[in-house]
Parts: structure tokens; sequence; C-alpha cells
């Protein structure tokens, strides 16, 4: 395949949508944006950005327009190749030795240059928790916007963009030109000595290509817009590690790529030096199928697990080696280092990417988790390497708290082909969660309870299902 070929190939990925607190996969499909080289008597004048529809009439047209060609007897070769990119024009007379462009006020310049350029932006530190962010302060943000814009207000057709922090803007401009405003914002942020990496970008207009590269090249990590990005947009943003979201309103937003720097715990979240994971490796042997994947009342059971801790955390990870199976989640996905060496692979594998001092792990099959329980085991971390319930089936290490001092003893027991967890334990740098504790929040010890089988499968479902009976009768009596 040709490097432009590669280059328009659409590849399909999901989007999210967060509304009323959680954040689910959807199908919106945004706006194409495509890039054509034009070719004008062997020389190539410019590449001109536009929807890839009747290419031909945009090439002809621009070409009138310009004042390069009268009518269609000035042309003496047409031709436009949409798999890769190019309109090769030949022209009666020649084109001027010189031409002096001029940088139009509209949506775009017209003309882009290096677009296509390898986007080369500073690693985002994702360990700093002013390169994540949470929903409500977007919404806020995007309030103070349209106050800020008085402009519009006044006469209309004027755009506006922002960059703020945290709940603030830092530096706001307008302009009748759209992409303006974020050039006007760069400049200002060098007269004024503003670092604009790991800030947020709004807008008020959609979203294009031209617009996250500029955004790239100031390090902005995460683009607010309240209409919608282009597809072009999406694959940039998505290249240079930039959360990308549109269709900003009351009730919620689109977010179209790296929806892993939104956290939708609360900001006093009990919970912020401790990671959430959640190990999707298992092959389900005795379940026949994949156990992560098993419905239940209208979502599967790790969307179940996910938005549970997604709930307390402010990251939650997954680690697995199919993540093709599971992009409908809005998580960060890490591989084993050591596949096929069970959980133990699993959790050094989490501890080895996480942000954080700490990971609370869980199997995908464990869909009766207590939140009560789980700040229970939180609150123990300090001065422990691990925090491990015990019932009276023995140790629960698929529902335990682990610190990055285990690193080192995981990796030697998975080189020297040992997979024991509770084997690669510092019992002295330990904290047990004795069944009495537990049973304070889980007196029936559900949270430990795994669905193995398809038996297992069925009665969960039914105990859900009489749960739910049992509740609206309680209800109605209630009500009485």
């Amino acid at each position: 395949m040709d490097r432009k070929e590669k280059a328009f190939k659409k590849v399909v990925e999901p989007v999210f949508r967060f509304e009323k607190g959680r954040m689910r996969a959807s199908d919106h499909e945004p706006v194409q944006e495509y890039p054509l080289s034009l070719i004008v008597n062997g020389r190539e004048l410019a590449t001109l950005i536009a929807s890839p529809h009747d290419l031909r009439y945009l090439v002809a047209g621009f070409l009138q327009s310009q004042g390069f060609v009268k009518s269609l007897d000035d042309f003496q070769l047409f031709s436009v190749c949409e798999d890769f990119g190019v309109a090769n024009v030949i022209i009666k007379g020649e084109l001027p030795e010189q031409l002096k462009p001029a940088l139009t006020s509209g949506c775009g310049t017209g003309i882009s240059f290096n677009l296509h350029q390898k986007i080369d932006i500073r690693e985002k530190k994702v360990n700093n928790r002013e390169s994540r962010f949470y929903p409500g302060d977007l919404f806020i943000l995007m309030e103070q916007l349209a106050r800020y814009a008085g402009e519009y207000r006044k006469s209309g057709g004027i755009h506006s963009a922002a960059v703020g922090s945290g709940k603030e803007i830092l530096l706001f401009s307008e302009d009748i030109g759209r992409h303006n405003t974020l050039d006007r914002i760069a400049g200002e942020a060098l007269f004024k000595d503003i670092d604009l990496e790991g800030k947020v970008l709004l807008t008020s207009g959609r979203v294009s290509s031209e617009m996250v590269t500029k955004a790239a090249m100031l390090g902005i990590s995460l683009i607010v817009s309240r209409t919608s990005p282009t597809d072009l947009a999406v694959r940039l943003a998505r290249e240079a590690g930039i959360t990308l979201i549109g269709y900003l309103r009351t009730s919620g937003f689109n977010v179209y790529t790296h929806p892993e720097f939104l956290v939708t715990a609360t900001p006093d979240s009990f919970s912020e030096k401790v990671t959430a994971v959640i190990l999707a490796g298992g092959k389900s042997t005795r379940m026949k199928s994949n156990k992560a994947l098993l419905p239940f009342s209208g979502e599967l059971f790790i969307e179940r697990i996910h938005r549970q801790l997604s709930a307390m955390f402010p990251e939650v990870m997954l680690v697995t080696n199919t993540p093709e199976l599971y992009r409908f989640l809005p998580c960060r996905m890490v591989p084993d280092d050591f596949p096929g060496m069970g959980s133990l692979a699993g959790i050094h594998a989490a501890l080895k990417h996480s942000k954080t001092e700490y990971i609370f792990v869980v199997a995908c099959d464990m869909p009766y988790l207590n939140s009560q329980l789980i700040r229970r085991m939180i609150l123990k971390t300090d001065g422990s390497d691990v925090v491990i319930p015990r019932t009276d089936n023995g140790f629960e290490p698929l529902h335990a708290v682990y610190g990055k001092s285990c690193l080192p003893s995981m990796e030697e027991a998975l080189r020297n082909g040992k997979v024991k967890i509770v084997a690669c334990i510092d019992w002295d740098k330990a904290t047990v969660v004795t069944k009495e504790e537990i049973a304070v929040d889980d007196p029936e010890f559900h949270s430990f309870r795994n669905i193995n089988t398809p038996e297992e499968y069925f009665r969960f479902r039914e105990e859900m299902e009489q749960r739910c009976v049992e509740a609206e009768e309680e209800n109605c009596s209630a009500q009485r």
C-alpha cells in the first residue's frame, strides 16, 4: 500500500459518550476531512483541505477563482486521483514565477504546510495530575468561554477560543477566523511566558486537522469543542496523545480519542494514590466463552466492573493481551510481559505500568464487588506492601492491593517459572483483612465469588433477578 494511500485509509475507532456521570461506547462518526495535493503544470501549488466529494469541481473552481483559468478550454489535462490524494492539472499558459499567498480569515487558509509530517510533540507527563481532567471542570470552562465571548452576542459571525487549567480560563481570544483564535492565544502565551503544555484548549468551532496540529506543537493535552471534529483531526489527535472532545452540551459530550485521561471519580476520591486494575487474561476454559463478555442487565460483566471502579478510582487499567476485544472500554490497556503465566503476570504488568504507588486488583469475572469493602482495604495501605483479604477459603489474591515494592519478587518468580501469587508476598510487610472485618461490609462474602461455569453464570442471573423482585416488592410495601 502506498504511503499516501495509507494516510487516507479510514480507520474506525470507538467513540465514547459521557453522560450522567458515565462513559459508554457510542457510534458517532466525525465529518471527513481530505487533503488534496494540487499540481499545476508540474508544480505543486497547494494542498487543499476539503470534504472528499466532487473534488474535480473543487479543483476547477479553485483555479478559476484564483484567476488561473477562465473556462474549460483552458485545461489541457485534468486528472484527480482520489486514492492517492493528488490532482494533476495542465493549463494553457504559465504560472507566475512567484505567487504571493494571502492567508484568508475564513475557517482555514485552504493551504497547509507539512500537514502529513509526523507530529513531534513532547511526551505527555501522564503521571502529572494536571494532565488528567474531570468532566465537571470541562463544563465549567466551557461556560466561562461562553461568558467571555461577548463579541459573538453583539454582532455574530465571530469565533472564540480559550486555554484553561483546572476550573480557570487563562487566555482567551476572538477572531473572524477560527484558526486565528489559536494563533492569537499562542502569541499571547509567548509574550506572557505562559507554558501551554498540559492545558485544555476550548473552541466554539469545528476542530480540524490544522487546529490539532497547532495544539500538538503547543503541548496542549485536551481539546474541547461544542461541535464536531473532522476524521483527520481525530487521527492526528490519537497520534499526538491528545484527548479530543466534541459536542459538549449540558447533557454530556463525545470523547473521540484517549478517554483514559478523563477521571470520572469525584475529585476528592479517597483512592488518589491507587489505580484500579482489571485482569482479563484468563482462558475461560470451564465457561467455554470469554467470561468478561458475558451479558447481564444491559451491560457486559467487564463493563459492570469497570463502571463501579471508575466511580471510585482516578484511573482504571485493563491488563489484556487481546485489547481488540475491549475497545468499547474507555481505559488504558497494557499487555503481560510474561504471557501465559497467569494472574501473577497480570499483576506484574499492572504494577510496572501503573502511575501510582499502589494498585487494587480484581478479576474480570467478579461481578459482586463491594465498594465499602474496597474503601476499607485502601485505607490500610499506609506502611504495607500488600493488603489482602482472608476468608475461610484462604487468601484472596485477586481482590487485593499491591505496592510497587512487590515488583522485584514477582519478576524473579516469573523468570523462574513460578506463578503462585502468595509465594511472592513479604508477609512482614503485608496487612491481612480478617473475615470479621470483611463481614462488616460484606457479610455474605460475595465480593470474592467468581463466575467460572455456565451453571454459576445462570445461578448468578437468577439471584440478581430475585434481588430485583424483592427490592421492588419492598418499595411497593413502603409506598403503601
